[in-house]
């Protein structure tokens, strides 16, 4: 039996393999396509502006203490690599989200056995649009207020030295968050009862989080990682949610 904080590689390299597979491959194209537009941005963006985001979040320390600096510098740069991770994250799921509720519809399909794959279908991935959009808005007012509290605390001297491993730990949850969520939702999961389920498999969630967040920071791969993570996740929740399902007589 695979721990629990095993479980997350197990289910993202079956993810990936299953998006490589020629059934699924279609439906990886525009998430991928979208993807790759939104890190080449963000890094253009970020090669200009990033020494000055680091100077702005470094504490002003006294000259008596300017050998702290080369202790603190990685730190911080540390800091603004994270919150670069999850501008990406964050604005590369919500665009391709309609695209991604849909790979995990068909991966749930291809997962349970049903050997007619249905074809594409832009009528039904249209009409996907409305409910995903209403899902990641309702993800945004989960992330947003927590990072904010985490964006001030990085300014807070002294407190921000803690900013980075929490900036961490939150990230890796809500990996979780984002990619549990689009199965959940497929199968009409309320936020809530969605979030419930999560913390009541607290650290299968976390081991998938962390291997997930940690394939996400590997520039270029991350492209690939995002369709993968969402199959993983569908393998995830049909796996978890089928083993504690009660058995029928």
């Amino acid at each position: 039996m695979t721990a629990p904080l095993l479980s997350g590689p197990q289910y993202l390299r079956e993810g990936l393999k299953l998006i490589l597979s020629p059934g699924l491959r279609l439906f990886v194209l525009l998430p991928l396509a979208i993807n790759l537009l939104v890190f080449v941005g963000l890094i253009a963006v970020s090669l200009q502006q990033f020494n000055g985001w680091v100077e702005a979040f470094m504490p002003s320390l006294p000259s008596w203490l300017s050998f702290l600096e080369y202790i603190l510098w990685p730190l911080f740069v540390l800091l603004v690599l994270l919150m670069v991770f999850f501008s990406f994250n964050l604005l590369a799921n919500i665009i391709a989200a309609p695209f991604n509720g849909f790979l995990a519809e068909k991966v749930e399909i291809v997962v349970r056995g049903e050997d007619n794959f249905p074809a594409f279908s832009w009528a039904e991935l249209t009409a996907m649009v409305p409910r995903t959009m209403g899902r990641e808005l309702r993800k945004l007012s989960y992330f947003l207020p927590r990072s904010i509290g985490l964006l001030i605390l990085s300014f807070i001297p002294v407190l921000n030295i803690a900013a980075a491993p929490l900036w961490l730990l939150f990230g890796v949850w809500m990996m979780a968050v984002q990619y549990i969520d689009y199965p959940a939702d497929n199968n009409k999961v309320s936020w809530d009862e969605m979030l419930a389920w999560l913390r009541a498999k607290r650290w299968q969630s976390l081991g998938f989080g962390g291997i997930t967040y940690l394939a996400l920071l590997i520039p270029f791969v991350n492209i690939l990682m995002m369709p993968a993570a969402v199959a993983g996740a569908t393998l995830f929740w049909v796996r978890e949610r089928d083993a504690a399902a009660p058995s029928q007589p």
